[in-house]
């Protein structure tokens, strides 16, 4: 090990290059892996129950896939992601709930008149259309994180501080959805009877065209934000995450580039409390758990939160680990996790991402100089 330490300090720059690092291998490793993906249910078959489980995992590869953007390349450790997520989740069960409801027959949904209400409260009117629906469930969350983002920033909150304001209203959202029983039914939460339907064709959660759906927007987000971090706007972030002084006083207004990338994390979170209602056809508090938004952390972590695709081979790898083995040993789970995680923060602080890193950068390889476009002053507005 050590002459190969001395080996990679004597030679030039230009022959120590990494593979890891070259674009092209980059993309190129991208399209193979979800290409790869994609046959899954060629060789699996149509087992209804993987398929399903294959679509969960999918979903938790999105939200490991927002926490990478905005705490890995942005450097904000947000404990929210649940926000978006659990906020969009209810706006599909809602939606989901009333395509099942018959508007003369049966306009209310069961829990309502459980809870005593004689007519459909004013806030659910809007999800009798599914297009509003689907715009609710996606807007309303991001227009949350925006505003939020907006509080948070603009006073230059980071660190430990954003972390705790993200915790807090993470918790204020979860008491409201389990104290609202009424309109969220609760702890017992909404389980739309019948399949999301949209053009005319019934998804159904145990079939392979929602594993398709789910890899398809994991692939299409993937793809969006590696395509975003390799803009100037990428650059820019990185350069606020390592230095957001510096980048303040090269003119940039690091409170807009903050609210941004805070507010695209969330969007991608939302995205994946849509696809996951589809998947269950369930919605409850419990997608709004402090717990849960902390996992999301911990995949990120695990897989490596520099890398996109090593966030989401984390969550991947964490809940495929937890199915087979969180049942045999059920509360000791909680105790397996936090040794994984202390284990990789210790060794690996790059995640697996970092261990992949080092064993590609044993390969030969010759390239081109990475190179990175220049922060250049500019007229800043705060």
């Amino acid at each position: 090990m050590s002459m190969l330490l001395e080996r990679l300090k004597l030679e030039p720059t230009a022959q120590r290059q990494n593979l890891y690092h070259d674009k092209r291998a980059q993309w190129a490793m991208y399209v193979v892996a979800f290409g790869a993906l994609a046959t899954i249910p060629v060789f699996m078959g149509d087992d209804p129950f993987a398929l399903n489980q294959f679509a969960r995992y999918g979903v938790f590869g999105m939200l490991a896939l927002s926490v990478s953007l905005v705490w890995g390349f942005g450097g904000i450790l947000s404990l929210g992601q649940g926000i978006a997520f659990g906020m969009a989740a209810y706006g599909m069960g809602a939606t989901m709930q009333m395509q099942y409801q018959d508007p003369e027959y049966d306009p209310i949904p069961s829990f309502m008149l459980t809870n005593e209400l004689e007519k459909l409260p004013t806030v659910w009117e809007p999800f009798w259309h599914t297009e509003v629906g689907l715009i609710l469930a996606l807007g309303i969350p991001t227009l949350f994180f925006v505003i939020f983002g907006f509080l948070m920033f603009q006073a230059r909150l980071a660190g430990a501080f954003v972390a705790i304001m993200t915790l807090a209203m993470l918790g204020a959202w979860y008491n409201m959805a389990y104290d609202m029983q009424p309109f969220t039914a609760g702890f017992n939460g909404i389980s739309p009877p019948s399949s999301f339907q949209a053009f005319g064709v019934d998804v159904d959660p145990y079939s392979s065209m929602i594993y398709w759906v789910a890899l398809g927007v994991l692939a299409a987000l993937t793809l969006g934000t590696k395509a975003l971090l390799a803009s100037k706007f990428g650059t820019i972030i990185q350069a606020i995450r390592d230095d957001p002084e510096r980048a303040r006083f090269l003119g940039y207004n690091v409170a807009f580039y903050q609210v941004t990338v805070f507010t695209i994390s969330g969007l991608i979170a939302a995205i994946a409390g849509i696809v996951w209602v589809m998947i269950v056809q369930y919605v409850s508090p419990t997608s709004l758990e402090i717990f849960f938004s902390i996992t999301m952390v911990i995949w990120a972590a695990v897989g490596g939160r520099l890398s996109l695709f090593g966030a989401i081979f984390g969550a991947i790898f964490i809940n495929t680990i937890q199915s087979y083995v969180g049942d045999e040993f059920q509360a000791a789970w909680f105790v397996i996790l936090g040794t994984i995680f202390i284990v990789v923060v210790r060794f690996l602080p790059k995640g697996i991402a970092g261990l992949f890193e080092m064993i590609v950068g044993l390969v030969p390889y010759r390239g081109r100089a990475p190179t990175q476009p220049a922060l250049g002053p500019r007229r800043a507005s705060d």
